[in-house]
């Protein structure tokens, strides 16, 4: 299987007799965000492939540009894509595959888009890397109690007194999904000394096993695990699927990361456990709503950190994506497999 991560090589990138016949493609993507997804390297490849309009179409243009869209073959977007509804894919009749520099493409999707039969890409795999990396980083630092430690330190003015810590040789991290970023961390947590446990019942013990972690039930993951880290997409069915039982079964002293979605997390029973466990301690980089309300008592509680939702892609992290991208455009002009191909019934199970 080919490496998703893998750069395509830039030497003799197309031959002569493809480069003349280059698909027309348009940036449908707003100029700021362009320029952050797509870096030099990403463009020279984009710029060798395709016939490209020159310019970002940014959203207050669409309506406009759409007159000059009629001969586009491949659309190319990121965050902040437009949705691809009836008049929009009107304006494009030979419109045949959409390449957009971003996970989720739930929002961007149609009814009338794959009534089309439109082939559509993303870069999924690329932006997990940056929540795995993020994840993974959480993961040993709360098993040395990190986030403890450097507020005492603060508080303290540097007059600490050490306490028992948790550590990693052989302390047990559940993993809540083995989704695409949840196989990434457990990739990443394989060489660790490390007992990997995880809940997904659409994995088999042998996938699992591969990726250096053991099935187990979800009751027994949270019970069980010094660290659990969710990685569930957000469906109807996963909604609030984490409550007030699994939270409370927590072993003394463990941590929850949450980088998935907020709503996966009841997050009434997730206030109330941290406020009546403070020996419980936890990251959270996604909530229900998001941000949490002013009044949360999420904002004081001495064993919650909160980021802004910033686990994903940042800044020059987004350059990944555009080259992700990239790659696989050149892999459409070359008739190859695309490796962040997406299909419509697995809306159903990913994010």
């Amino acid at each position: 299987m080919a490496d998703p991560h893998e750069k395509t090589n830039n030497a003799a990138r197309l031959p002569p007799a493809e480069a003349a016949t280059r698909p027309r493609a348009a940036f449908l993507l707003d100029p700021e965000k362009g320029a952050q997804i797509y870096g030099d390297d990403a463009m020279a490849i984009l710029n060798e492939c395709l016939d490209l309009r020159p310019g970002f179409i940014a959203p207050a243009e669409w309506p406009l540009a759409m007159a000059g869209l009629a001969d586009v073959e491949v659309a190319i977007s990121g965050w902040g894509a437009p949705s691809f509804t009836r008049p929009l894919l009107d304006a494009m009749p030979r419109l045949k595959v959409v390449f957009y520099g971003a996970g989720s493409v739930k929002k961007i999707v149609t009814d009338a888009f794959w009534e089309r039969d439109i082939a559509l890409c993303c870069a999924a795999d690329a932006n997990a890397v940056a929540v795995a990396e993020y994840t993974v980083s959480q993961v040993f630092w709360l098993l040395k109690d990190g986030h403890r430690y450097a507020a005492a330190m603060r508080q303290n003015r540097g007059r600490v007194a050490p306490w028992p810590v948790t550590g990693a040789y052989r302390s047990t991290v559940g993993l809540v999904s083995l989704s695409r970023i949840g196989r990434l961390v457990a990739r990443r947590l394989r060489d660790g000394d490390l007992r990997v446990i995880a809940y997904d019942p659409l994995a088999s013990p042998e996938d699992a096993a591969r990726l250096g972690a053991r099935l187990v039930p979800l009751a027994e993951l949270f019970q069980a695990a010094h660290v659990v880290s969710v990685h569930t997409p957000l469906l109807p069915e996963t909604r609030g699927m984490i409550g007030r039982g699994l939270l409370g079964s927590m072993r003394r002293g463990a941590s929850l990361i949450n980088t998935a979605r907020g709503a996966v997390i009841d997050q009434e029973a997730l206030t109330e456990t941290l406020a009546a466990r403070p020996d419980l301690f936890a990251v959270l980089d996604v909530t229900w709503p998001e941000p949490p309300p002013p009044e949360s008592i999420l904002y004081d509680l001495p064993n919650v950190v909160l980021t802004p939702h910033i686990a994903g892609c940042q800044d020059g992290e987004c350059r990944r994506v555009g080259r992700a991208i990239a790659d696989d455009v050149l892999r459409y002009v070359r008739g190859q497999p695309l490796l962040g191909a997406v299909r419509r019934h697995q809306l159903s199970y990913i994010a």
